[in-house]
């Protein structure tokens, strides 16, 4: 009986009916013996929610029970990967090889990782084992595609994606993934319309997974929109209150570097990272315990705003503790926080570390939209906020107030870096940027392609900064008729930084 039960479990999950899944899943994990492959269907429900620990946890529960459970490893595999621990994720991949040498699934996943990394070969490698036990995978494909696009055979890509594009499919994330590839071929080879067709499938997918009802929940830019209201009408003095007792395992020199997604942020961090006596962490959530405090709730700010030095030394000293679990050392170094949507935290930074410097990224809003839009990004309340232009456009705009706001009522240290400025005269550029942080300019800052390839690039723009300084100026020009509803949200930016 269980066993039918388990396997219109998992029927329903392949066919995306998550709402059944999940009481069905639910319902077999409350029996007196419980089936592994009914913890690992929960942990995938639990994933696609966006709930990565608890999805971690059922997955364990399983290898607990069973650790041959090939099942398991791989959801496990699949979880780390959304949440961007590429290597924890490649390492449950190989486990799951170890079990069953042919595993499309694993191979694939391994490909998609190695294109990621700019290991042509070995994705080449795990895209053909996959391709050979299913040719329809998505994931294989992508990677393969990858590989031509970053090789320049824009053609090839195309072709290799454009008969499995064509087919109707449900939305899935292996399916977003593929199109926008597609989408970047179909670019590439000069054709925007049909690659803007492409993008906006993948970003409807995206929003059909997994949208919630308008009003379930707070968006990102309600989040943002709140912020800045409750930033405007938080007394100036708050501001300037001393900053709580330093912490233990702090860094000499505190540096968070935010602005917008695909503006630039994973390129300034590979440069600053490639000089000596500086460490970086790229998009971690090292602020989790003041989000819960400040953030969650309406009202934070104003709470926060009004609390003594004293009663902040808990969630400064809870930061540094994030930044050492993820395995950064940074007493006696200068630490970078990059995270392009930090710019929420602007408050909390201003009270908890009102000695940082923070770096602003500039790049034009046409090409910082499109970017976000054809970008497959990992489940969270702020991608699904890129699932249209407009959409997209608006987000922007708020997060623009609100670091303009911050800039004018807290008292931090601002610099803005230019990507325009950079492309165009990097040693400029970074001079001024080091003389901002005070720090010794160095030509290490030239490698930070070669720091990119020692450290591992987990966020989008892992193919770009291998490449070494790349132009990615005027991207959004062949999509302009695109752009013409969102002009009048977008005009006022591009006229304030100078790309009009």
């Amino acid at each position: 009986m269980n066993a039918d039960r388990l396997h219109q479990a998992w029927t329903a999950l392949a066919v995306g009916d998550n709402t059944r899944a999940e009481a069905l899943f639910g319902a077999l994990l409350r029996e007196p013996t419980v089936d592994p492959l009914a913890l690992v269907g929960m942990g995938s429900v639990l994933r696609q929610q966006g709930r990565l620990r608890d999805a971690i946890l059922h997955c364990d529960a399983a290898l607990r029970a069973d650790p041959r459970c090939a099942e398991a490893w791989l959801e496990r595999a699949f979880i780390f990967n959304t949440g961007g621990s590429m290597a924890a994720a490649a390492d449950c991949y190989q486990q799951v090889l170890a079990l069953e040498p042919d595993n499309p699934h694993a191979h694939a996943g391994l490909a998609g990782l190695a294109a990621r990394d700019g290991a042509a070969d070995r994705a080449r490698h795990h895209a053909q084992a996959a391709l050979a036990s299913d040719p329809g995978n998505a994931i294989a494909a992508a990677a393969l595609a990858a590989v031509e696009l970053e090789s320049g055979q824009a053609a090839a890509a195309r072709d290799l994606l454009a008969p499995l594009a064509a087919q109707a499919a449900p939305p899935s994330s292996e399916r977003i993934q593929l199109l926008s590839t597609y989408g970047d071929a179909l670019a590439r080879c000069g054709a925007a319309d049909a690659a803007f067709a492409a993008y906006s499938e993948a970003q409807t997918g995206f929003a059909t997974l997994h949208e919630l009802p308008a009003g379930s929940r707070e968006t990102h830019r309600d989040l943002i929109e709140r912020l800045i209201d409750e930033l405007a009408t938080a007394p100036l003095q708050a501001w300037t209150q001393p900053a709580p007792p330093p912490p233990s395992g702090a860094a000499a020199h505190h540096v968070f570097l935010l602005g917008y997604p695909r503006s630039g942020t994973t390129l300034v961090e590979n440069v600053l990272a490639s000089l000596p006596g500086v460490v970086a962490l790229e998009e971690r959530p090292t602020l989790v315990e003041a989000d819960r405090a400040f953030l969650a709730e309406p009202g934070g700010i104003s709470r926060l705003a009004g609390l003594e030095p004293g009663a902040l030394a808990p969630q400064a000293q809870a930061y540094w503790d994030k930044v050492r679990a993820a395995g950064i050392d940074p007493q006696g170094q200068t630490f970078v926080d990059m995270d392009p949507l930090k710019a929420t935290r602007l408050p909390i930074i201003a009270r908890l570390f009102p000695q940082a410097r923070v770096l602003i990224m500039r790049r034009d809003p046409r090409d910082v939209i499109l970017s976000c839009f054809r970008t497959s990004f990992a489940l969270t309340s702020a991608a699904l906020e890129f699932t249209s232009l407009e959409r997209a456009a608006r987000h922007y705009d708020a997060m623009m107030r609100l670091i303009e706001l911050a800039r004018a009522r807290l008292p931090l240290a601002f610099h803005e870096v230019d990507y325009h400025a950079l492309v165009r005269d990097f040693d400029g550029a970074t001079r001024a940027l080091c003389a901002f942080l005070d720090l010794p300019w160095d030509e290490s800052l030239r490698r930070f392609d070669r720091t990119a390839r020692d450290r591992g690039v987990a966020t989008a723009s892992a193919s770009q900064v291998r490449r070494g300084l790349y132009d990615g100026r005027g991207q959004w020009e062949p999509f302009a008729r695109h752009f013409e509803p969102v002009m009048p949200i977008l005009q006022p930016w591009i006229e304030k930084f100078g790309y009009a």
